[in-house]
């Protein structure tokens, strides 16, 4: 009896979200549980899960790697968190380090840095700079639905479009569009390409994956304006869930060169730290007559385990079904022609910005004359 009335309390309570709980990080030293003892009446209202957003001020914006698997250098991110809303995400566990919970906290409790183009602009500016592609929206997506208001994302764009600096777009939002004017005078230099993530072409399962995310056919639309405005679009079918979303794989593919992709990559579902949790919860309750089937092949995967954090596998797995879908892959790119590369991008027209943050002037710079060409 206790479960019926505490279940449908929180599913009203976070209905729209993605994940089912909001469990404590792993950095915390203590775990709450919701216990309900018979007396608590929920206001629904007030105790719904909403979004709120913190504003932040880093002292620094690019970030740096060094790992095999991605074929990035540095990135930049100017959210923390992200309203999509995907349980699966493997940024979740990012929020520990907040003393916040990778569930709900993740998806709601959101971090803005509105000083993000004032950092790059100083950044890129440094007479030490090294002009690398720059990718947007590799841990929390650069167009979730709190950039409508804050526009932290066209104004990076904006920074980078006056260097003439190379970079790409992770994103599953059709909101891409709208910096359209940037990305097409860009594009004809080779300076972006815009990767945009398709789960599924199923609306009802793009809903319960990705709940605030554009739905499937408002992303294709953005890979057709896109491509038809001159812009590098490739399509991302990513994660690949087994027995969920994997069959949809050359559908996919296919749907998204219809409408002017010329490229495409995949990754297998990660599942790091507190994110294998929540998936298996997740799954428990959405999809309970193939949750054992789904993490049966998820760890056939990961050598039997939920996840395997090594390089050159990580993002593939590894096993016959791993196999499989990287054959199926590369069988798919071949039939559609898909050949292009997400970073063979141009370099070679960054000019580094003139600084307002280092106005001390060149050595061996000559100074201006007065009355020049009078």
């Amino acid at each position: 009896m206790q479960d019926e009335q505490v279940i449908p309390f929180l599913k009203d309570f976070r209905r729209g979200r993605g994940a089912t709980v909001n469990p404590d990080g792993r950095f915390e030293a203590e775990a709450r549980e919701f216990i309900d003892d018979g007396w608590y009446v929920p206001d629904l209202e007030e105790r719904r899960v909403k979004t709120s957003v913190t504003i932040e001020h880093p002292k620094s914006i690019i970030s740096h790697n060094k790992s095999p698997d991605l074929p990035f250098d540095n990135s930049v991110n100017a959210y923390r968190g992200c309203e999509h809303g995907c349980v699966y995400c493997y940024a979740r566990p990012t929020h520990s380090y907040l003393n916040l919970s990778p569930g709900l906290d993740f998806e709601s409790r959101l971090f803005a840095k509105p000083n993000a183009a004032e950092l790059l602009e100083k950044e890129i500016s440094k007479s030490s700079y090294i002009c690398k592609p720059i990718a947007l929206g590799t841990n929390t997506d650069p167009y979730q639905p709190i950039e409508r208001q804050y526009k932290i994302t066209r104004e990076i764009i904006e920074v980078l479009a006056a260097a003439k600096h190379p970079f790409t777009i992770t994103t599953k939002s059709d909101l891409v569009l709208r910096d359209l004017d940037l990305l097409a005078p860009l594009a004809c230099d080779n300076l972006v390409c815009v990767g945009m993530s398709v789960t599924s072409l199923d609306g009802k399962i793009a809903r319960v994956m990705e709940p605030r995310a554009s739905a499937p056919h408002k992303r294709l639309r953005a890979i057709e304006e896109l491509s038809k405005a001159g812009v590098r679009t490739l399509v991302q079918a990513s994660p690949l869930i087994p027995a969920l979303n994997d069959a949809e794989l050359e559908q996919i593919m296919s749907a998204a060169k219809d409408r002017g992709a010329n490229s495409a990559i995949y990754l297998l579902l990660r599942l790091p730290h507190e994110v294998a949790a929540l998936f298996k919860d997740w799954l428990q309750e959405h999809f309970p007559d193939r949750a054992a089937r789904v993490m049966k092949l998820v760890r056939e995967t990961r050598g039997g385990k939920d996840y395997d954090a090594t390089f050159g596998r990580r993002m593939t797995g590894e096993g016959h079904y791993a196999a499989l879908i990287n054959r199926r892959f590369r069988l798919a790119c071949k039939r559609l022609g898909f050949t292009a590369s997400k970073y063979d991008l141009n370099s070679s027209l960054f000019q580094k910005p003139v600084s307002r943050y280092a106005p001390q002037m060149d050595l061996f710079a000559s100074p201006p004359r007065a009355n020049q060409g009078k």
